[in-house]
């Protein structure tokens, strides 16, 4: 079946669900908030089975190849930026920018509208309404929710489901190969590292540089520092700009405080192996996602269907965020290949999506639990503390699992 899709939302599962109805015949029109480009608005990604294939079957002429760069081995550092855990594995890395990219060259420039942000979402039995902030009405058949952890589109359904905060961030910079220091790095631009210091947990890998070159030189290094900070008093400082501007939705990399980052800067210098050290010390942009929870009960309603962060919003530590995204925007697709009932479609993709979201959350919290801890009783600490091992957790973090199993 096709018609008429409304999606809210611009970004990678915006973008691929996009591509995927137009290349189905569908008329699509896609809507995103922001005004400006999105290209710098992400950084690392793992390249897990499935995502590369859910972008040919977009129309993405792509590979791990042309998209990543691949590394050899994982390893793990203390404190001190010795190695203490080592193993082969095969793995390709890239950046968010690379994929967008990718995505946004394809889908026709005439059906995307930026500055696009929703109001309001009506429906009858014949047709679904998108009601934007400026007056403007735009109606379709099916309305897809691809707008992220603060969805207005879930919101508008789930009104009382709120994101839960797991007691951590999740610190992210890009630095360019080039302000590294090359005899420290050598190994690590070839390799998957976490850092198990105390306290903190942290992976880096090299990832195409900002012009997406991936030759020896022209490449980025994306950190990923997890680090504990209190909700009550310690998170809305984080969320702060420099001008006392409140973001408690989530603050833009443009707006982050200066004096929040070179706080985060010096901290890095002390409890983090000097490898991530020098990275965040050097690195051209700093941003910051809280780790935050949230279980939707349903994906459907009505004419009416959310996606990616909109549906389950996943912690970094599994790397599913985008390929569970792209996953959910090519079963959506693929439901309704199968019925020309659009209702009974939504109940088969929900079904579906429900089952493996549930699966990625538990294993993300599953892989979180240490950080949880740093912000609990002493004796919890402690325990966390003899619990973890780093072989464990570099083999566990971004890896590869069956999340679609009973």
């Amino acid at each position: 079946m096709n018609g008429r899709v409304l999606i809210i939302g611009g970004s990678l599962a915006g973008l691929m669900t996009g591509n995927l109805f137009h290349r189905r015949g569908w008329d699509v029109q896609v809507f995103e908030r922001a005004s400006g480009d999105l290209e710098g608005r992400g950084a690392g990604i793992t390249i897990l089975p499935g995502l590369v294939s859910s972008f040919q079957a977009a129309g993405a002429d792509e590979t791990e190849e042309s998209i990543g760069i691949m590394l050899r081995e994982r390893i793990a550092l203390d404190q001190n930026g010795d190695i203490v855990a080592e193993q082969p594995f095969r793995q390709a890395m890239t950046s968010w920018g690379r994929l967008y990219e990718s995505m946004r060259s394809i889908f026709p420039e005439d059906r995307y509208h930026a500055g696009m942000a929703l109001e309001d979402v009506e429906q009858t039995g014949h047709e679904v309404t998108a009601v934007f902030r400026d007056g403007q009405r735009v109606s379709g058949d099916l309305l897809i929710g691809a707008d992220g952890l603060r969805s207005t589109v879930r919101a508008r359904f789930l009104p009382d489901l709120k994101p839960h905060y797991a007691g951590y961030v999740a610190w992210r910079c890009l630095t360019d190969e080039q302000a590294l220091d090359t005899a420290r790095f050598d190994r690590l631009m070839n390799c998957y590292t976490v850092c198990v210091a105390p306290g903190q947990q942290g992976i880096a890998y090299p990832v195409p540089g900002p012009d997406h070159s991936k030759e020896p030189g022209g490449r980025q290094y994306n950190v990923v520092w997890y680090h504990p900070v209190r909700e009550a008093d310690e998170l809305p400082r984080f969320l702060t700009d420099d001008s006392g501007n409140y973001h408690p939705n989530g603050i833009p990399p443009a707006l982050l405080s200066t004096r929040v980052r070179d706080a985060m800067v010096e901290t890095a210098q002390q409890v983090m192996a000097p490898q991530f050290a020098e990275a965040i010390r050097h690195a051209r942009m700093h941003f910051f996602q809280p780790i935050m929870d949230i279980e939707p009960p349903c994906l459907a309603f009505g004419r009416v269907a959310i996606i990616g962060d909109a549906a389950f919003s996943i912690r970094p530590h599994v790397a599913m965020g985008v390929p569970k995204g792209t996953g959910d925007a090519l079963a959506l697709a693929q439901s309704l290949d199968e019925t020309g009932d659009l209702f009974e479609a939504l109940r088969r993709f929900e079904t579906k999506r429900l089952h493996v979201g549930r699966n990625i959350l538990r294993r993300g919290r599953y892989l979180g639990t240490y950080m949880e801890a740093q912000l609990a009783t002493t004796a919890q600490r402690v325990a966390a503390e003899k619990a973890r091992v780093p072989l464990q957790v570099m083999m566990e973090t971004a890896a590869p699992f069956d999340y679609d199993s009973n």
